[in-house]
């Protein structure tokens, strides 16, 4: 991690963020995202021994100056999967082995991930929100790869984290494309992709 004290003007010297270092894998997109309280999070996949891509969240309650890491979901597989992951307030949702899962932040870790229900194939890229009513979206690319598009699948829970009746997919998204959720202040949910 690189600091800047001047508004990006100048960084400080990189220094690990994670300890014991385990790398970050470079071609996965890493999120990160800073709460109300100035509390930062950062979820990634690493890179260890070239085999561990697991899934990886800091936590900063000093607004970025040390962090404490959990791992929150293992895998093994001696490849780059080229995935990414999120990060929403209380939430996070990342891809492992062809499936998405997402769940609430407890500490330093996901102490309870949810797959999406059923199957796809290849799903990647997931993106979660809630709403002010409790409920959450997350939403997906089923196979898409490099320079290959693919199809969006949805599906919204109620605030207990149960499956609802509201779920979709459509084909049309486009290559090198990800799907983007918010929550409408009226209480649905937009997917832009």
């Amino acid at each position: 991690m690189g600091r800047s004290a001047d508004g990006g003007g100048r960084f400080a010297v990189e220094e690990a963020a994670d300890t014991p270092a385990v790398g970050a894998c470079g071609c996965c997109g890493l999120r990160a995202f800073t709460d109300a309280k100035g509390t930062v999070y950062v979820l990634y996949r690493s890179a260890e021994e070239e085999i561990h891509r697991d899934i990886h969240l800091l936590v900063s309650r000093d607004f970025g100056k040390s962090f404490q890491g959990g791992l929150v979901h293992p895998w093994q597989i001696n490849a780059c999967p080229m995935s990414s992951m999120t990060l929403a307030p209380g939430l996070a949702a990342w891809e492992t082995a062809g499936q998405v899962y997402w769940g609430a932040i407890e500490g330093l870790s996901v102490p309870r991930p949810m797959a999406a229900p059923g199957e796809g194939k290849g799903r990647k890229h997931p993106v979660v929100a809630r709403n002010r009513r409790g409920e959450t979206i997350l939403a997906w690319t089923e196979g898409t790869g490099w320079q290959k598009g693919g199809s969006l699948a949805w599906q919204v829970y109620d605030r207990e984290g149960k499956p609802t009746p509201e779920r979709g997919a459509t084909p049309g998204v486009p290559v090198w494309s990800v799907a983007a959720v918010l929550a409408r202040a009226e209480g649905g949910f937009t997917i832009v992709y």
